[in-house]
């Protein structure tokens, strides 16, 4: 793999050098606060699976930063690295905390989250315009498969689930706007889509957490990992 190929996939970039981003650099901060508004709200509770997640959404930010400004390839694996373990940790918590499966059921059905997205990422990549994104469309589905099974015996999270898949929606839809509205917006559209992931991820988050809590006296697996 050429590890220092430059890479230019958005509207902003112009010219392969550091600050070519400002906007899609600076906008990473957003992971950061809400990386911080979570921690201080996970902290002392008991749950170090969402203090991994917290974790990673923080990684996330400081991942994406490195991609806008660097621009290559070791640096688009820094990006969607801690992406990719944030789903499947998040997963892994939903499976045995909300599903309440034990560990090696709960783990075995998150890695079926590759297959299942290695067989999904080639059907969204059918809809027009959606390019690249497409990688990320198959994790609104499954939030919402998730969301709809569980709406009868826990609505609440449910409703959070089916509310962050929204948000994420939303994102994915802006990320595929950025080059087709390049011409008429030369900052591009990708800064929302950083905006609107860090309300998303630490939303769901926060998901998480509320379940935990309202669930704590009959869930003995809250503070497992």
């Amino acid at each position: 793999m050429e590890w220092m190929r430059e890479i230019d996939g958005y509207c902003e970039r112009l010219d392969p050098s550091y600050w070519a981003e400002p906007i899609n650099a600076v906008t990473n901060v957003c992971f950061l606060i809400a990386a911080f508004i979570m921690w201080r709200r996970v902290r002392g509770q008991g749950l170090p699976l969402a203090m991994v997640l917290v974790a990673l959404l923080a990684a996330i930010g400081v991942g994406s930063y490195l991609f806008h400004t660097h621009a290559q390839v070791w640096a688009a694996m820094a990006d969607v690295v801690p992406i990719l373990l944030f789903i499947l940790v998040y997963f892994y918590g939903v499976n045995r905390d909300f599903l309440g499966l034990s560990l090696w059921p709960a783990l075995g059905l998150t890695a079926l989250f590759l297959p299942y997205a290695a067989l999904t990422v080639p059907l969204f990549q059918l809809v027009p315009g959606l390019g690249g994104s497409a990688a990320y469309a198959p994790v609104p589905l499954l939030i919402l498969i998730f969301a709809f099974f569980l709406r009868a015996r826990m609505p609440d999270t449910a409703r959070g689930m089916a509310l962050g898949a929204a948000i994420l929606i939303v994102s994915i839809t802006l990320r595929s706007l950025d080059v087709p509205l390049c011409e008429a917006l030369p900052m591009g559209t990708h800064l929302l889509w950083h905006i609107l992931n860090a309300i998303m991820l630490g939303w769901m988050i926060d998901v998480y957490r509320r379940h935990m809590r309202r669930h704590a006296n009959s869930t003995p697996v809250a503070t497992r990992m």
